[in-house]
């Protein structure tokens, strides 16, 4: 009776484990396999982000005015010094006690990080 559970507990264990390597093994084929494009950015920022940050990424679209914390302005020196890691955090989880909401769900990876490439150029566009 105890070879037949030890068995049958192996046996449960390893099912999952392989369930886990399979699950790793197809996130990582729906990763973004090529690099983040700045022209497909530009189009995710216009339909997104434009109305609250603007068209030139200072924080004055004209959804900002209505909202009780301002917009981020990406052209301001903080967010030039922000990495892209800490840019696509925000935009996929937002930000507590802001309007800036999570877009995890409604954009994909690939979709964030071109979004991303395009704010890095807004950003980069005073220096």
């Amino acid at each position: 009776m105890q070879s037949r559970y030890t068995e049958n507990r192996f046996f449960i264990v390893g099912l999952w484990t392989l369930l886990v390597l399979i699950g790793l093994v197809l996130s990582s084929l729906y990763a973004q396999d090529y690099p983040p494009d700045i022209a497909r950015g530009k189009a995710v920022y216009q339909r997104h982000c434009q109305d609250c940050h603007g068209l030139t990424g200072r924080g004055d679209g004209p959804g900002a005015a209505s909202l009780k914390v301002p917009p981020a302005d990406f052209q301001r020196f903080r967010s030039f010094l922000k990495s892209d890691e800490e840019l696509l955090r925000t935009i996929e989880h937002g930000m507590v006690f802001s309007p800036m909401h999570s877009w995890r769900g409604q954009l994909t990876d690939g979709e964030m990080q071109d979004a991303v490439s395009y704010i890095r150029l807004l950003s980069q566009r005073t220096r």
